[in-house]
């Protein structure tokens, strides 16, 4: 468990946060200049606030109001960041190594074959950072940090810096981390699609405050959490396989509702999370006959929430879970939405993009 409390007076805004990350993968979500980067720096120990506390599986990292401030290199915390930042004129292998130099005597640590394996990086330990993809990079990044036995990690928006096609490379490395190591994670980000894949609770931050905290799925289903008129915006959805398909589609049971997708090479029984995007949604007052679309929701509206422009974020609960819908201002009045009111959201399969479906523990 990761306990957090700090207020600093940064250009523009007053950072003054307090949260708790607990076991498993943590996302700061938000915005530029919402104070992401700033609480990653304080945890590490690379900036020192005005005031604040931070406590680590009860050692004590930070406390003002008691004197207390460790250097970064006591605090047993690894830190990924946005470009790697190996050291260029050693090998794949003892840039791996290098990390397990700070790993303090006597305390247990990762066997480096299975860090290797776990990211799949056997073949690279001969390899200089320079003939290195940068999904690679990051790869051997996450590897560094982890042998030098943190008690914590930190990942300052690890992805930023790929394509798309390097970020889905590394995502499902992310994953493994998170479920098969534990050391707290916290991580850093603005994208709904990482959030969704990775997450097992969310800061949410506006302006240095917390908006809101708690699971991934009960954060991302908040609409205050993201704006109407915000195309990223979506929620999460906890499912597992339920069977294959001859004709290509997947099966998938979530809270007893069944959802196709397109194939995925996933056993039965194994879990799955997706975020459905908000502007994906259609909504229907009456059960739909007749349609294409597979995937049809019921549920009860649970809040509308208007945004600066002509959309209106419409949260629906589901036996699968919180489902969002952005509709315009017009359709919310010609349907006469309000809370309470039934309806039916209508999901088609292939707008679930690949990159908002992740394995994960349910």
């Amino acid at each position: 468990m990761l306990e957090v409390a700090l207020k600093q007076d940064l250009p523009g805004f007053t950072l003054d946060v307090a949260f708790e990350a607990p076991a498993g993968l943590t996302v700061l979500f938000g915005r530029s200049g919402a104070g992401k980067t700033s609480i990653v720096n304080a945890v590490a120990g690379l900036s020192r606030p005005q005031a604040g506390r931070i406590v680590a599986d009860g050692r004590v990292l930070l406390d003002t109001g008691a004197g207390i401030w460790l250097p970064p290199h006591r605090r047993r915390v690894g830190y990924i960041f946005q470009e790697g930042r190996l050291f260029p004129h050693m090998t794949v292998r003892r840039n791996l190594t290098y990390g397990a130099r700070f790993a303090p005597a006597h305390t247990p640590r990762e066997d480096m074959a299975r860090v290797v394996e776990m990211l799949g990086i056997g073949a690279l330990l001969d390899r200089r950072p320079g003939a290195l993809s940068g999904g690679e990079k990051q790869r051997v990044a996450i590897g560094r940090a982890l042998l030098a036995a943190p008690q914590l990690i930190l990942a300052d928006e690890p992805l930023a810096a790929l394509d798309e096609a390097r970020k889905a490379e590394i995502l499902p490395y992310f994953e493994r981390l998170r479920d098969e190591v534990s050391v707290p994670i916290l991580y850093v980000s603005h994208a709904a699609t990482e959030v969704g894949r990775l997450a097992t609770s969310v800061v949410a931050l506006k302006d240095g405050r917390v908006l809101r905290q708690g699971p991934a799925a009960e954060v991302l289903g908040d609409p205050a959490v993201l704006p109407a008129g915000a195309r990223e915006a979506g929620a999460i959805l906890v499912a597992h396989v339920a069977r294959q398909h001859a004709d290509g589609l997947t099966e998938l049971e979530a809270g007893g509702v069944p959802l196709f997708l397109p194939r995925l090479d996933l056993a039965e029984g194994a879990p799955v999370r997706l975020r459905i995007a908000a502007h994906d949604v259609i909504l229907s007052r009456h059960k739909p006959d007749g349609l294409s679309a597979l995937n049809i929701l019921p549920g009860i509206v649970a809040e509308l929430r208007p945004g600066a422009g002509p959309g209106v974020m419409v949260a629906l609960d589901t036996a699968a879970g919180r489902v969002l819908a952005r509709i315009t201002e017009r359709s919310a009045t010609a349907m006469g939405l309000a809370p309470g009111v039934a309806l039916h959201a209508i999901v088609k399969s292939v707008s679930v993009a690949p990159g908002d479906v992740g394995g994960g523990p349910a």
